[in-house]
């Protein structure tokens, strides 16, 4: 994305140093291979996909918005990262593994069907959330979103859509402007549970237990989604909620908990945002450590 930009490689590689970790050893790991225009295709029109990667340099860094920029390897970055998405879904459903966490870089909960925003291309979890539809028959997949920035793209694409149920908490007032507990959908299949700037693991848990938890156990879901961003973190620099590791490995426990009453254990989480590196690394582990308890 350019010098100084938060959206930067060491996001993954402080996640990839950390996961090194003794206590990590039992992890099945795989590099992601290039994922298919098809699964895209599912979420996405063929002509926003043909133009964004029309749009990649050979060479420099061009920008599509404010905040969003291409180099030469983003496309690759993409590409990939597509991939992840496939093969943690279709292992998942395949009962290859148990649940399964992609490490993946840029994001993807601000891309809306045709208009990429917010360091994001293609909506990983959208795919995600499509191919499991696809391929695997999934009748009701949920997808819960915890970064701090509401996941504008995601609800946008799954608005009028009463077979996926989009959730999420945030910080609100703040970027993309979206998110309110007024925004529903056309089948109420939309929940968002905003928190406020200064909120920490009360707010935050209190939203779950009340809002979150108990839709998507009566939405009766066969998969489930986390958008994990880890931006809601007291470190990070760009909001202002108060999140701290437990947080994430508590939520991530109350879904899997959910998955194995009503989706026979099925989970997959996608990396979103986290830009302080320590606190990103620190919860990316707390939630890898609470789905490798599953």
């Amino acid at each position: 994305m350019g010098p100084g930009h938060p959206e930067r490689p060491d996001r993954v590689r402080v996640i990839e140093r950390i996961l090194e970790h003794e206590r990590f050893q039992p992890l099945l790991r795989d590099q992601a291979s290039w994922g298919t225009k098809e699964a895209v295709l599912r979420a996405h029109p063929e002509a926003y996909f043909n133009a964004i990667e029309q749009a990649a340099p050979k060479e420099g860094i061009i920008q599509l918005d404010g905040d969003t920029a291409m180099c030469a390897g983003t496309w690759d970055a993409v590409m990939r990262g597509i991939g992840g998405v496939e093969q943690a879904v279709e292992e998942v459903m395949t009962r290859k593994v148990d649940n399964a966490f992609v490490a993946m870089r840029p994001p993807g909960h601000h891309a809306e069907r045709a208009t990429p925003m917010g360091f994001c291309f293609f909506n990983n979890a959208a795919v995600a959330a499509r191919h499991a539809q696809a391929k695997f028959g999934a009748e009701r997949v949920a997808i819960m979103d915890f970064d701090v920035h509401h996941g504008n793209g995601t609800q946008d694409i799954f608005w009028n859509d009463p077979t996926v149920m989009y959730t999420s908490t945030h910080e609100m007032p703040l970027y993309p402007g979206t998110g309110a507990a007024s925004e529903t959908g056309e089948h109420n299949n939309i929940v968002n549970a905003p928190l406020r700037d200064g909120d920490g693991s009360d707010a935050f848990r209190e939203a779950m237990d009340v809002a979150i938890l108990p839709r998507i156990e009566a939405f009766r879901p066969d998969f489930i989604i986390i958008s994990a961003g880890f931006d809601a973190h007291r470190r990070d620099p760009m909001a202002n909620l108060n999140l701290v590791e437990a947080d994430y490995a508590w939520a991530t426990a109350k879904l899997m908990d959910i998955a194995d009453r009503r989706a026979g254990g099925r989970l997959v989480s996608l990396l979103e945002g986290g830009y302080d590196l320590e606190g990103l690394a620190r919860s990316a582990a707390a939630h890898v450590m609470t789905l490798m308890r599953g």
